[in-house]
């Protein structure tokens, strides 16, 4: 079974765009649905709760046919058309879809950051979890939704075996971003965040990312676009995973990025498992 998930960062724009940015794009999207996955993740869709314009659903259907949509949008008292997350999967495949609130602070609970698909034998569920902000301050919220995120996950692992994709917005590791030492302080690699992931392995997941391809350096998911020459430079972090539930990493084939070409920002990571669904 192949998997992708990717923070696309408006579905919307990427679909409608004209600047060269949206262009590189579309040509990620294409190479997903070269792929062929099963199920696609998306996070950072930032859709309105009636979902993709119409134009957009076109291109989608186009591109992807075959395949049922499913999201999530942020409502009230969140901002509209903020974060959000959405699932493309196979229409042979016949999941319960649910959209869980986990008791997360603020307005984290309704900014559209979860979708869970549920199988026979297995849910695979992906999340775009809260950045802790500029000052670092939304770090204290970002430390309790890491704990109720792995208090959730953990309760699915406890019925059925757990596949879980998105954008953490953590560097877990000194070798999971470029420059470790001048960004000890940034949000995304503060000790509360990667001690709130390492909380999260420990529940009973596998990083399917190193258990393939062990201590490897040098391979990331996200480059800033602030930085015009982050990605010509490898000056990137590794924020976005697929995790597996302990008892099933024995059945992960692949687990690696999808080569986004010359786009900064994040790129899609694919997932190949044996999974009976």
């Amino acid at each position: 079974m192949k998997l992708v998930s990717w923070n696309i960062d408006s579905l919307n724009a990427v679909i409608t765009g004209v600047s060269t940015r949206a262009e590189l794009s579309r040509k990620v999207i294409k190479t997903i649905a070269e792929i062929e996955p099963e199920v696609v993740a998306l996070q950072e869709t930032k859709l309105p709760c009636d979902g993709p314009a119409k134009i957009v659903l076109e291109v989608l259907n186009d591109t992807f046919p075959e395949y049922e949509i499913v999201w999530n949008c942020s409502v009230e008292p969140a901002r509209k058309g903020y974060a959000g997350t959405m699932f493309m999967y196979k229409n042979n495949l016949k999941p319960i879809v649910s959209y869980p609130k986990i008791g997360a602070p603020g307005t984290m609970d309704f900014e559209g950051r979860i979708i869970t698909l549920e199988f026979d034998d297995c849910y695979i569920t992906q999340v775009y979890t809260p950045n802790a902000g500029e000052s670092l301050s939304r770090l204290k919220d970002r430390q309790i939704w890491d704990v109720k995120y792995a208090d959730y996950l953990e309760n699915l692992d406890k019925s059925k075996y757990v596949v879980a994709a998105g954008d953490f917005n953590v560097a877990h590791r000194e070798i999971d971003l470029a420059h470790p030492a001048s960004n000890r302080n940034s949000a995304g690699f503060t000790d509360e965040e990667r001690e709130g992931f390492t909380n999260l392995l420990k529940r009973g997941f596998t990083d399917t990312f190193r258990y393939i391809h062990g201590d490897v350096t040098g391979v990331y998911s996200w480059w800033s676009q602030l930085i015009k020459t982050s990605k010509i430079n490898n000056s990137g972090w590794r924020i976005d995973y697929w995790l597996v539930s302990n008892r099933i990493a024995d059945r992960v084939l692949k687990s690696e990025m999808i080569d986004s070409g010359p786009r900064q920002d994040h790129t899609p990571i694919l997932l190949e498992i044996d999974l009976q669904v």
